[in-house]
């Protein structure tokens, strides 16, 4: 069923996320200023490193809290939201760990328990500036680490995807703790029930946004742009009910998100040469995520020794790969 407002449609994909694992999260934990669920972070410490908790404890009394938040932040500044996630950080020469991913296989029983007590929030009006009462529409995090921004709009309300990609543009501050690259949410979502566009780095009107469509059906009036039918009513309702499913999600932040570096050459104003670094976070695009997992789907029912090929359009972002399954 079509939501009637914004409202609703936020509402609508909050509760079909809520059936698939994840969990609506309480704007009570979060801190703003930090772009931290604090409550949810030292929750999942407890309850997947209890004795590194209790001997820290020891030592730190009720000042660890605050102390292990104030070394997170000042980590997560150096070495990027990404990083620490799959990473965790250093507290007095010891890792704390802010997820635990799943294993190539299910035989290790700790680490699958562990995997199973990672905890996915989709928090609704979340506010994203620490100066002003502004609220972003959705935040998704892991264990308490803000990843995903979602900024909704409905058709019916004469707003479109279009109108969030300006949002994001004309009223996101790029400094803000949430959006600031690599150190606060990774990736940014522009959705409306038709279609989906995202941006890994916020740059007022320089940010660029890619598209996370499928791609529409043969014999559709642009076959090739945005999305075919869904049986959800919503052209978009893969996105929600399929790639941000909690198993792929965290597929997703354990393997197919990277920081690209490279090195450039640039002139300054007297001509003088220098080598400057530039980063790019890559958030896959849907048929680049849905090809990969098809090839390694395929790979473990024919086993090694086949080779595979994709076929794709210009521009789609995949270049063209003959694969061997040789893993």
């Amino acid at each position: 069923m079509k939501a009637a407002t914004e409202k609703a449609f936020e509402a609508y994909i909050q509760e079909t996320m809520s059936a698939r694992g994840w969990i609506c999260g309480s704007n009570k934990e979060w801190d703003k200023n930090e772009a931290l669920f604090t409550g949810y972070i030292i929750s999942f410490i407890k309850d997947t490193q209890a004795d590194l908790w209790a001997r820290m404890e020891k030592l730190h009394g009720d000042e660890l809290t605050a102390m292990l938040m104030n070394t997170l932040v000042k980590e997560r500044d150096i070495k990027g939201t990404l990083h620490i996630i799959r990473h965790g950080f250093k507290f007095y020469s010891k890792t704390f760990k802010l997820a635990f991913f799943k294993p190539a296989h299910g035989l290790v029983k700790e680490t699958m328990e562990l995997f199973e007590k990672n905890r996915l929030h989709v928090t609704r009006q979340v506010a994203c500036h620490p100066a002003n009462n502004s609220t972003v529409d959705m935040v998704l995090s892991i264990n308490g680490m803000p990843v995903a921004t979602m900024e909704l709009k409905n058709p019916a309300t004469g707003q479109t995807w279009k109108h969030a990609v300006l949002q994001y543009k004309n009223n996101r501050d790029p400094r803000a703790p949430l959006f600031r690259f690599k150190k606060g949410a990774v990736v940014h979502f522009a959705v409306d029930p038709d279609e989906i566009h995202m941006a890994t780095k916020l740059n007022r009107e320089k940010t660029f946004f890619l598209p996370f469509n499928r791609g529409s059906a043969p014999g559709e009036i642009e076959c090739g742009k945005g999305n075919p039918i869904h049986s959800s009513g919503h052209r978009t309702g893969y996105f929600w009910e399929e790639a941000l499913k909690r198993e792929s999600f965290l597929d997703i932040v354990c393997n197919y998100i990277f920081l690209e570096t490279r090195e450039e050459t640039v002139y300054d104003g007297a001509g003088r040469r220098k080598k400057v670094t530039r980063e790019t976070m890559i958030f896959p695009r849907y048929h680049q995520l849905n090809a990969v997992r098809k090839l390694i789907d395929t790979a473990r029912q024919e086993q090694t020794g086949n080779n595979y090929l994709i076929q794709h359009s210009a521009g789609s972002g995949i270049r063209p790969t003959r694969l061997t399954s040789n893993w």
